[in-house]
């Protein structure tokens, strides 16, 4: 497992990749990073070891959205060290099971560090300064860049998650959910036009603002009275990659999946014009 220290520029280099688009669309992966602090390294669970609350391989799986001419940013950092979709005071998001800003335990409730040796309130203040910070600022700065550009900004913030994890949902994961923070953070247009693409197609269950409404980005970015509109998108992994170490990429399953991302992304820029 690789480790790097944080930078102590402001440059955001080291904890996040950006590639700025041509069209008013961010798409935001916090979640697919794996470099750990050596602290963090150091002190996971041997469950942990294998970053299982991962969002393995979203980079590839929305990679067609460059072509579209979207702004892609994606956390290099793991969920680990600190939780991108998280807000900086770890107000919790949801009253039912969850993990925080600094997650002390994985989502199956194993813990994520071995006993006594938890990262200290210094090294997790660094954390958010020179890692959550950055991520964050470079959101901001895009999203107001679209918008003086164009007169609005759409902001996508993709996930995934494994289908079956009985602390954080009953039975198993519908395919594709779709977060709106219960319709605060776009226009109905865009929900009409993501629920109609779900609606077209048979093989994958959906389900809007069900157990998973949309995390801090969302919710912090959204204004639609404002042309800033957000979606996020969880998905079950299983429909794109293997749920168990080592969490292999499924081209065939991700082809099909693509099959339905796209069409769905469209929509969201189609209807998020103002």
């Amino acid at each position: 497992m690789s480790s790097e220290k944080i930078s102590e520029t402001s440059s955001g280099s080291t904890c996040f990749h950006f590639t700025q688009g041509k069209i008013p669309l961010l798409v935001s992966i916090p979640h697919a990073g794996t470099l750990l602090t050596p602290e963090v390294e150091n002190a996971l669970s041997d469950a942990a070891r294998s970053l299982p609350d991962t969002d393995w391989h979203i980079p590839l799986l929305y990679d067609f959205v460059r072509d579209l001419g979207a702004s892609v940013i994606i956390g290099r950092y793991s969920r680990f060290v600190v939780d991108l979709n998280r807000p900086p005071d770890n107000q919790p998001l949801y009253t039912t099971a969850t993990t925080g800003l600094f997650p002390e335990t994985l989502f199956d409730g194993t813990p994520t560090f071995a006993e006594g040796k938890t990262p200290s309130a210094e090294q997790r203040q660094s954390y958010i300064d020179h890692i959550w910070q950055p991520y964050h600022q470079q959101i901001q700065h895009e999203l107001a860049r679209l918008k003086a550009e164009y007169g609005y900004a759409l902001l996508f913030d993709a996930h995934s998650i494994a289908s079956v994890i009985p602390r954080l949902f009953e039975g198993r994961l519908p395919d594709i959910n779709i977060g709106t923070n219960d319709g605060a953070s776009c226009s109905p247009a865009v929900i009409n036009a993501i629920q109609a693409v779900c609606a077209e197609q048979d093989k994958y269950s959906w389900v809007l603002n069900g157990r998973f409404k949309g995390g801090y980005i969302t919710r912090a970015y959204a204004q639609p009275d404002e042309n800033v509109q957000a979606v996020q998108l969880e998905l079950a992994q299983c429909n794109y990659m293997d749920e168990t170490p080592p969490f292999a990429w499924r081209q065939e399953r991700a082809t099909a999946l693509q099959k339905v991302l796209k069409p769905l992304i469209q929509a969201f820029i189609e209807q998020g014009k103002v």
